[in-house]
Formats: structure tokens, C-alpha cells, sequence
């Protein structure tokens, strides 16, 4: 397995390790409860150096974009960032990930790690003679400290103010990339910087007393929480995006590869993306079935105990026609069914990431 450059202190700090889209990651410190909480009420820092990231720049990059992802790309200024997907010829999601406007003809792509060697083989294949393109990953690391006491953090421990990033902004600082999207639903940073810097920077964050290491478990529980889309179980190649977006982050305006196939799936959907909700800690998962009156109408992508709520949550697609608020569906948990309530998300809706003042 590919390992980060903070392999070392993950094994110092006795984290558990696991493998994830062939990295060998940590999975928790602590625990995922107490990181989870930590996140919510603090901060953390997490390691997602297993991330890629691809530069695209040149005359025809802009084209490029448009016609290779779901969002707008024209509309996107220097120093913003935008999330959209990237899809095959049949509408499939080859990938979800975020794009960074660095300069007018230059932008910088952060892909999943599992996914990023396939994405780097269909972005090269489509793009114009004029379009270079530089796979910076094995150069780039990645830090995201999260939660509503980031800032706090992140100034104590270099030692000067941050500028002021509205959300999913960035600022191209001398030493690093500074960006504040998140993937938790809080406050928080995502810090790019060669790998030599990743070590003593990882060090000084996890010493300060308001942050702790944090765990693609609690990651996980937490972006759950938010109700957001993970590649491999709410996307994948098997659908076009539009049955877990419902629209958005796809410009219908423009053209892009796949477009056909999403407009057909907005239009008539076979299944739609749900969150639901359960009155008990039992915790679905992955494929277990849904019900409504004994007939099977669904079946879930993601499931969990959602630690800020005290229940048990899941994401699941369902047929259409059993999509609407406030219904209550079954869903088989081994051998029982419990019922759940058909909600809208984000199920944790007290996040910081969109107030200011952190």
C-alpha cells in the first residue's frame, strides 16, 4: 500500500491503520466518538495526503474544463473553487472532486485518491495539444484542520493572522495553498505544502491543547452528517450524478461529456438519493434493503450512528414515488426491520462552516 508522509507519526501516535483507495490511513486515535466530537467542538487535523491533485493550464484549459466537468468553470474567478464531477461517455461518474481557479489560465484539480490514477488517464486523453498537464501528488501534501476552533489553531501555531477565505475561497500564500471548503461541515482549512513540510507542521498542530489528530472514521461519521456524497457508495460509475444531486453542481447550460444521459436521469430518475432517519441507534449499512409495505423500493449507500444527533442515520436510494419528506420506510437490518423517516439534509444542520467569526 502507498503510504503518506506522516506514515511515521501516525504508527508514534498509535493510530489504527487500514487501507483506503490503496493508501494505508488511520482510521482512529482516540476513537471515532471522541474525535468526532473533538471536530465538532474544537478542532482536529486530519492527513489527506492521499488526495490527488493535477494542474491543467494553457489557452485551451478553460475549454477543457468545461467540456470535462459537470459545473461551470467560465463563471469561476481566480481564487475560488468549485465542486463538481467528471464523467465517462455514458454519464457515469468517473469522479467527484473540486477545481481551483489559480490564475486565469491555470487551475489546479483535487481528485480521490482511489479514482486518481483513472482520472489522470481520461483528463490526458481529452484534453487539447494547448492544455498541459501536471500530476502534482506525489509533491503535494495535504492538511485539513476542521472545527469551529480552527483559526485559533492554525494562527497560534504559525504564529500570524490568516486572511479572511469566505467559503470555498483560497488564497496561493508563499509557502502553501490555503482553501476553506471542508468536508465536515465546520469551520476549517485545508493546507497544501511540499511533503518535507507536512511532518513539523502535523507536529505543531496535534501539540496545541485545542487539536487532536483525526481519523478517516470520525471523517466519515462526520461528513454523514452533512449528508454528503462519498465516491464508491453514493457515486459511481453505475449512475449519473443526477440521481444524488438532484441537479446540482451540473450547468445544464453548457456542454460536457455524459450531458445526454444526466438530462434523461433529471428528467425521469429510476431511483433518487435520500436521507433517513431512525428513532434508535441501530445502525444501517451498505446494501441493506428498504421496504415499503413489503414491497423492496430501495436499498442503503451509507449508514451510521450520527454521534451529534444520538441516532442512527443513512443515505440510501430509493424509487422515486417514496422519495417525499416525511414518509417512513423499513429498512431490513439483518434479520428485522426498522423504520425510518425520509428527511432532508444535511441531517446536522448546526455546522460553522458558513458563519463567520471563527
Amino acid at each position: 500500500m502507498n503510504k503518506t508522509p506522516l506514515h511515521t507519526q501516525h504508527q508514534e501516535l498509535g493510530a489504527r491503520m487500514g487501507e483506503f483507495g490503496g493508501w494505508d490511513m488511520p482510521i482512529q486515535y482516540a476513537g471515532i466518538l471522541d474525535e468526532h466530537t473533538q471536530t465538532r467542538t474544537k478542532a482536529s487535523v486530519f492527513d489527506i495526503c492521499h488526495m490527488g491533485e493535477f494542474e491543467l493550464r494553457g489557452p485551451t484549459a478553460q475549454a477543457d474544463l468545461e467540456n470535462l466537468l459537470t459545473c461551470n468553470i467560465r463563471s469561476l474567478a481566480v481564487g475560488q473553487v468549485r465542486y463538481g464531477f467528471m464523467l465517462d461517455d455514458d454519464g457515469g461518474t468517473i469522479d467527484d472532486l473540486t477545481v481551483y481557479r489559480m490564475d486565469a489560465d491555470r487551475y489546479m484539480l483535487v481528485v480521490n485518491a482511489g479514482t486518481a490514477e483513472k482520472d489522470a488517464a481520461w483528463i490526458k486523453s481529452r484534453i487539447c495539444e494547448t492544455t498541459s498537464f501536471s500530476d502534482l501528488s506525489a509533491a503535494l501534501a495535504k492538511l485539513d484542520v476542521q472545527g469551529p476552533k480552527s483559526r485559533d489553531v492554525l494562527e497560534d501555531v504559525l504564529g500570524c493572522p490568516l486572511p479572511d477565505l469566505g467559503y470555498f475561497r483560497f488564497n496561493e500564500l508563499e509557502s502553501c495553498i490555503l482553501s476553506r471548503t471542508g468536508y465536515t461541515g465546520e469551520w476549517g482549512y485545508e493546507i497544501y505544502l511540499p511533503n518535507a513540510a507536512a511532518g513539523p507542521l502535523w507536529e505543531k498542530l496535534v501539540a496545541h491543547g485545542l487539536c487532536e489528530p483525526g481519523g478517516l472514521g470520525a471523517r466519515d461519521t462526520l461528513r454523514l452528517e452533512m449528508g454528503y456524497s462519498l465516491y464508491g457508495h453514493e457515486l459511481s460509475a453505475a449512475r449519473s450524478p443526477a440521481v444524488t444531486s438532484r441537479g446540482m453542481f451540473i450547468d445544464m447550460e453548457k456542454d460536457f461529456i455524459g450531458k445526454q444521459n444526466v438530462a434523461a436521469d433529471l428528467d425521469d430518475p429510476e431511483v433518487l438519493l435520500v436521507g433517513l432517519k431512525f428513532d434508535s441507534k441501530r445502525a444501517a449499512r451498505e446494501h441493506d434493503k428498504i421496504y415499503y409495505e413489503d414491497i423492496e423500493i430501495g436499498e442503503v449507500t451509507s449508514g451510521s450512528v450520527a454521534p451529534s444527533l444520538g441516532v442512527a442515520v443513512a443515505m440510501a436510494f430509493v424509487e422515486p414515488e417514496f422519495a417525499d419528506y416525511g414518509r417512513t420506510l423499513e429498512v431490513q437490518i439483518r434479520n428485522k426491520r426498522f423504520p425510518a423517516e425520509v428527511v432532508d439534509l444535511p441531517f446536522y444542520k448546526e455546522g460553522t462552516a458558513r458563519k463567520l467569526n471563527h
